[in-house]
């Protein structure tokens, strides 16, 4: 069983991570005793002006330095994977301002659990999920701050949302994973539709994400049954589990399941995981089926009960410097904001997206999850 929301198996799962938590400075996070309109689906948008010529990372603007002056203390961050981004930017606002970054890194669900054991003791100040339609349920909840950073205005159309708490600070997709070993081209035979791979050619071979601990797979499946609707969507499903789909668990590990052999293909695998996994020189190929996918916003947020609140109004600022903004194209998300393009991957304006409503889908993503997991077997 893999609830992302509160059950007590996630829930000591999650406080057992807290000693591989990443931490810049000191020790790790300390453990404790236990709406308004949504993004527009994200669309094409007109490719982005470049940056100035000699406005590089590395020479950043003397008034945008200025702003990251006279700060002290700490600050909490909670982020999802790849770590290697969330140590990037811990180091890099720790150098540029002084104030200790303290992270939790792990999966959306694993971060929403540790949110609700520190609930009467707050601990985080800044929140990061792989899942819009979750940073939208913790608005709804009265959890998140209202604050506009600094160049919030170069966000992508809809990376902000109306009551300025949830902001867009990069995004991921999610497509099909398939190891060339076992199937050298699928690209070829397969890449039109997601329906394509509920093909009993692929029985015993179909692994997909827990969307109950997957951000991204939560919202793909949610929006993939919002653009099918329900009879259409749950038929696609329910094919691939008589075919004997799996959830090996959250990204990390759906992925490693076709890296291995122990499944050939992927469903739903998120894309900068794919692209890193690729680099690598792992034997896998990755591919967006042509009618579309869900183009999901990472959401970066502030916490009403922050005890940091300045610190954490700087990361924020931070994290849509050029810089930052680097560092996420660096690890293959698409960075949020629309002058920074990505060199390795599809940006905003290369994507082909489904249609998808962000309130249904934060209205009913727990319980397609549930539906979905329970369908496959996992519960």
């Amino acid at each position: 069983m893999c609830n992302k929301k509160s059950l007590p198996a996630i829930l000591v799962f999650t406080l057992l991570l807290t000693g591989l938590t990443a931490c810049i400075g000191q020790e790790s996070v300390p453990t404790t005793p236990p709406v308004a309109d949504p993004p527009a689906t994200v669309a094409p948008t007109p490719a982005p002006t470049p940056p100035a010529p000699n406005q590089t990372p590395e020479d950043p603007d003397p008034a945008e330095a200025n702003r990251f002056e006279g700060l002290t203390g700490v600050v909490y961050v909670y982020m999802p994977s790849p770590p290697a981004l969330a140590e990037k930017l811990a180091e890099g606002f720790t150098d540029l301002t002084g104030v200790e970054v303290r992270t939790f890194i792990g999966t959306t669900g694993e971060i929403l659990a540790r949110l609700e054991a520190e609930a009467a003791n707050p601990i985080a100040d800044v929140v990061v999920l792989a899942s819009w339609s979750d940073g939208l349920s913790l608005r709804a909840g009265g959890q998140l701050l209202s604050h506009t950073p600094n160049g919030a205005e170069l966000l992508h159309p809809g990376l902000v949302d109306s009551q300025n708490t949830l902001f867009g600070m990069s995004a991921s997709a999610v497509g099909v994973v398939y190891n060339t070993l076992m199937i050298p081209d699928l690209s070829s035979t397969h890449s039109t539709t997601w329906e394509q791979l509920a093909d009993d050619d692929f029985r015993d071979e179909l692994a997909f994400p827990c969307p109950e601990r997957s951000g991204s797979a939560s919202d793909f499946l949610s929006g993939f049954i919002f653009d099918k609707g329900e009879s259409e969507g749950w038929a696609t499903w329910e094919t691939m589990a008589e075919y004997g789909m799996i959830v090996p668990g959250a990204n990390a590990a759906a992925l490693e399941s076709v890296i291995t052999g122990a499944r050939s293909i992927l469903v739903a695998g998120v894309d900068w995981n794919a692209y890193a996994a690729i680099n690598r020189g792992e034997p896998i190929n990755f591919f967006y089926p042509a009618e579309g996918t869900v183009v999901n916003p990472r959401p970066a947020m502030i916490l009403q009960t922050s005890n940091n609140l300045e610190n954490a109004k700087a990361f924020l600022d931070y994290m849509l410097t050029d810089e930052a903004q680097q560092m996420i194209a660096d690890v293959h998300l698409i960075p949020g904001r629309s002058d920074v393009l990505s060199t390795t991957r599809p940006n905003f304006n290369e994507m082909t997206v489904l249609n998808t409503d962000w309130y249904w889908m934060m209205e009913h993503s727990t319980e397609i999850s549930q539906r979905f997991n329970a369908l496959m077997g996992t519960n």
